[in-house]
């Protein structure tokens, strides 16, 4: 494990941006302002490449309980715009990383080999975990080293993900690749009549910069015109005429989305980050925040063959393309699957005994509740089992796009929660199900309210605009047994 010290240096030999990324630098002084190296951008080039489906990663061991994984952290040199080659850092050489697939109740083992320059820490976004395999900011895998991490699996079938979180680098780390998908499934899950198999498909979508000579650049994401999904720019992505289950990952480190079809018509949003919904919401707009994800089911058979339907991000800035992805429909095939009116049995909302306050500021300082992350300061000590109610306020005032920087994302580690009101108000869909990151935009407020378990031991709340929490917008929890 480094300490604070070598972490900073770390962080240091990155440049300002591995520290304090994207519009901060810039909007202290002149938020119109833009970066001074940059090079020129790539063309952008809509629907050159097919969408590629990330691979699944097989384990190298099984055994009665559990199943054992290894993976190397290592550059690769990539093709993310058509003819040009990117060096990127990855999970076992792909980007995005390859996928886990896990069952609840079988516990996931995995090897982590870090074959990078830089230290790193690998957190399971969503999962509930001892504290010691959550991948903490501060401990940290130094260059050369490995790390043992145990994934239980024992929550409900869910779309989560894992990614870099070493402090001050895991926006940079992730910019440049170092995330991957779990989903996690369960026998309530595997009853249901939802699209399955190879029309179930997880789409990362997440900005890039790219710059004409292949080179990925760290920057902020209003300099970012390349749309990526699934490690492509602006793919296109042949379907049959039948229903598919796409689980949407906003995988930017500092950017939201506004995702709609081109065509306004409707799909139905089946989970949250947490899983499965109550029953299905009928939408036409998803707005996403780094960190969350979606996971919905559309209909293409609505689609006469030989057509096609681009998704588009409505939430883009005037100097970019809107187009995400294009689903070209190219064949009839047979669709037994329907999204039954009734998909979960959530557990109850919880009902706070204890009460807290947070205030997400940017400027001057990214800050929690006026304060920076140290990880020697407990910020919340509760106890297992216990129920609390947070209110998260967003305290910027709302800007001209491009306006990222004035947006948070608030996550927990540990434990999912449920959103109980926004703005004072109920909740809108996008807000519904189990949660574990949840947007907010300027001048925002949300309640929440969450129990604890089931591990004692030092966990997180940050923003997940990973420029934010590699910033300091981070505070530390201590879960302690009863």
């Amino acid at each position: 494990m480094l300490n604070r010290r070598n972490l900073l240096k770390f962080a240091a030999a990155g440049g300002a941006a591995a520290l304090f990324p994207w519009d901060r630098v810039a909007a202290l002084g002149n938020p119109a302002a833009g970066p001074a190296a940059l090079a020129d951008p790539a063309p952008a080039a809509p629907f050159a490449h097919a969408m590629p489906v990330p691979r699944v990663l097989r384990p190298v061991r099984r055994t009665h309980t559990a199943d054992h994984y290894r993976m190397h952290m290592r550059e690769a040199d990539v093709e993310i715009v058509k003819g040009l080659t990117s060096r990127v850092r990855t999970y076992e050489g792909t980007f995005p990383g390859p996928t886990i697939r896990a069952r609840s109740g079988r516990e996931v083992v995995i090897r982590q080999t870090n074959d990078l320059d830089v230290p790193t820490a690998v957190h399971l976004h969503g999962g509930h975990v001892l504290s010691e395999h959550d991948g903490l900011p501060m401990d940290t895998i130094a260059p050369g080293d490995s790390r043992l991490y145990r994934y239980p699996n024992t929550q409900r079938a869910s779309s989560l993900w894992y990614h870099d979180h070493a402090h001050h680098l895991e926006a940079e780390n992730v910019f440049k690749g170092l995330h991957g998908q779990y989903l996690l499934t369960d026998r309530e899950e595997r009853r249901l009549p939802l699209p399955r198999g190879r029309y179930d498909v997880p789409l990362v979508i997440r900005d890039a910069r790219v710059e004409s000579d292949g080179t990925l650049k760290y920057t902020r994401p209003s300099d970012c015109p390349n749309m990526l999904v699934n490690g492509k720019e602006r793919p296109y992505f042949r379907v049959a005429a039948r229903k598919y289950r796409l689980r949407l990952y906003n995988a930017c480190a500092n950017r939201y989305f506004r995702l709609r079809l081109a065509d306004g018509s409707e799909f139905t949003q089946i989970g949250s980050d947490g899983g499965l919904l109550a029953e299905p919401v009928r939408q036409t707009e998803l707005t996403m925040l780094g960190g969350e994800r979606i996971d919905v089911v559309v209909d293409f058979s609505r689609y006469p063959v030989g057509s096609s339907v681009v998704l588009e991000n409505t939430g883009a800035l005037p100097t970019e393309r809107p187009e995400v992805l294009r689903f070209d429909v190219v064949r009839e095939a047979r669709d037994r699957s329907r999204v039954p009116d009734r998909l979960s049995e959530l557990p109850p909302v919880p009902s706070g005994t204890v009460e807290r306050e947070f205030v997400l500021q940017t400027f001057p300082e990214m800050t929690i509740n006026g304060v920076t992350y140290d990880p020697n300061r407990a910020d919340v000590v509760t106890t297992v089992g216990s129920s609390e109610v947070w209110t998260i306020r967003n305290i910027e005032s709302a800007v001209a796009p491009p306006d990222f920087h004035v947006w948070h994302s608030f996550h927990t580690h540990l434990v999912m929660f449920r959103v109980l009101e926004r703005n004072g108000g109920p909740v809108g869909p996008t807000d519904v199900g189990l949660k574990d990151t949840v947007t907010l935009g300027p001048g925002e407020e949300v309640k929440i309210a969450m129990t604890w378990g089931e591990y004692a031991g030092e966990y997180l709340f940050h923003c997940h605009q990973l420029g934010h929490s590699s910033g300091g917008q981070m505070g530390r929890i201590d879960v302690r047994a009863r």
